[in-house]
């Protein structure tokens, strides 16, 4: 075959799949919108400059084995970095805003799509004020070394990055006011074993609550946020104990004074590219779109492949090992392995795989959110923010009799603006599940391009501008 697989995503998953590619002589095309491999863990200010300490000596010596890898194979490798895909034409080639601002066109034989997670966002009175942020961002932040959030800081949501990010803010010199996890402590207990398939990781978590509990910071189990408050900016935040499906006991409710608040409610795959392919999608269980794929990492079309986050999240091992198995599958297709090398190979990679995924159900139960979180939102809290739509528009509506996602967008113009539903299309669709009591509430299919492109990325027209009198 003569076009390259085309790798789209520079992290552990498309690096991981583009070492595999390589160590059986495969040239492929690697396209990375950062300005260095690695995923998010490299994303933000003064990516040159990260250090990854705060990462853990156990996840810091597997990046390093994967970037030592991958230089080994780089002469097989084309690497686009600053480079955006802002669209696909059909399935055959990708429209690509390349690091001088110009559109191209990049044609494959097969694909991998390895294109990460973003933070899921929950709406809640308050969210949209400056000083309330999503906990990856904060993250950001302290890996900048240069930004620090305004003190005091509280951190809600739910998940192991919550004691983490307060760890590293403590470290950093900044204020925690308190940790709320909306998960009650004994729902955690009950994962306990299943949590121990990865006991470094288990006892990491165990190392984080000695490091809160030594220094005064409050961590509570089942607390979750309900309001934020303030006239220009953020200043006092309500929060209040959660029952087992998250619905706020406002009897109990405490104002805590904050400059700054961290929600993280976890992470839900990059899916805008598939949805646009119209690749077939089905929802998790905690409610989130991902792309279908099979053993082989295989989408409906078996020369797309998916890994890493695409499929759900799993994390940046299992990420790795996802993105080898797609390389398999490519290389069959290929003619460069047989079917039975590549099964012989993919089974290996699949029993390394099986402890994670144990642990990562145990972690998805435990942070499975509560039906209750639908109802935070007031009636007059904005639930889209480009097309500023309210909860009252929405309910409008299915008291109108919408059923779907798409029918919601005509009647009330949810997720048509810039960000095409990456900050609302998730609330939307809880609530039009809870309304409907229909597991499958549709989903819409992104318009090209994904993201803003600007005038000067296309070549100036041939015919010149006539004159009029």
């Amino acid at each position: 075959m003569s076009l390259n697989p085309v790798i789209v995503g520079g992290g552990p998953a498309g690096m991981a799949a583009a070492i595999e590619l390589a160590e059986h002589g495969v040239h492929s095309t690697l396209i990375e919108e950062a300005s260095r491999l690695g995923g998010v863990v490299f994303r933000g200010p003064l990516r040159d400059g990260v250090q990854l300490d705060y990462l853990g000596p156990r996840y810091c010596e597997m990046l390093a084995k994967l970037h030592g890898d991958f230089g080994d194979h780089e002469q097989l490798i084309d690497v686009r970095l600053n480079s955006r895909v802002v669209g696909a034409e059909g399935h055959e080639s990708l429209v690509l805003l390349d690091a001088d601002e110009q559109v191209q066109q990049v044609a494959y034989s097969q694909l991998l799509l390895a294109a990460g997670c973003h933070e899921r966002s929950v709406p809640f009175p308050g969210w949209t004020l400056p000083g309330v942020k999503l906990l990856g961002g904060l993250q950001l932040q302290i890996k900048s070394g240069v930004v620090k959030p305004q003190s005091p800081v509280v951190i809600a949501g739910t998940g192991p990055l919550l004691p983490l990010v307060a760890c590293q803010l403590h470290a950093s010199g900044v204020r925690v006011a308190g940790v709320y996890e909306a998960c009650a402590l004994g729902k955690i207990a009950k994962q306990s074993l299943a949590l121990l398939n990865k006991p470094q990781l288990f006892l990491d978590g165990l190392s984080m609550l000695a490091y809160l509990k030594l220094h005064g910071i409050a961590l509570r189990y089942g607390w979750g946020v309900v309001e934020a408050q303030g006239q220009d900016a953020l200043n006092v935040v309500t929060l209040a104990p959660y029952s087992s499906d998250w619905q706020p006991d406002m009897s109990k409710a405490q104002r805590v004074a904050a400059q700054t608040l961290a929600v993280g409610y976890g992470f839900i795959p990059r899916t805008q590219l598939s949805q646009q392919m119209g690749l077939e999608h089905s929802f998790s269980d905690d409610g989130y779109l991902r792309a279908d794929a099979n053993a082989w990492q295989q989408s409906s079309e078996p020369h797309i492949h998916l890994a890493g986050d695409m499929g759900g999240i799993r994390g940046g091992e299992a990420a790795m090992l996802s993105g080898r198995i797609a390389a398999l599958s490519i290389l069959m297709q290929r003619n460069v392995l047989s079917g039975e090398a590549a099964l012989q190979r993919r089974e290996g990679y699949e029993r390394k795989l099986a402890s994670i995924l144990r642990f990562r159900g145990a972690v998805d139960r435990y942070t499975a959110r509560g039906v209750g979180q639908i109802e935070l939102p007031k009636g007059d809290t904005v639930i889209c923010r480009c097309e500023h739509t309210t909860r009252n528009d929405i309910e409008r509506a299915l008291a109108q009799g919408v059923q779907d996602m798409a029918s919601l967008k005509m009647r009330t113009r949810v997720s048509m603006g810039d960000c095409q539903g990456r900050m609302c299309v998730g609330y939307c669709s809880d609530r039009l599940r809870q309304a409907t009591g229909r597991k499958d509430v549709g989903w819409i299919r992104p318009r090209f391009p994904l993201d803003p492109i600007p005038f000067s990325a296309f070549p100036p027209s041939d015919q010149e501008v006539s004159q009029h009198d």
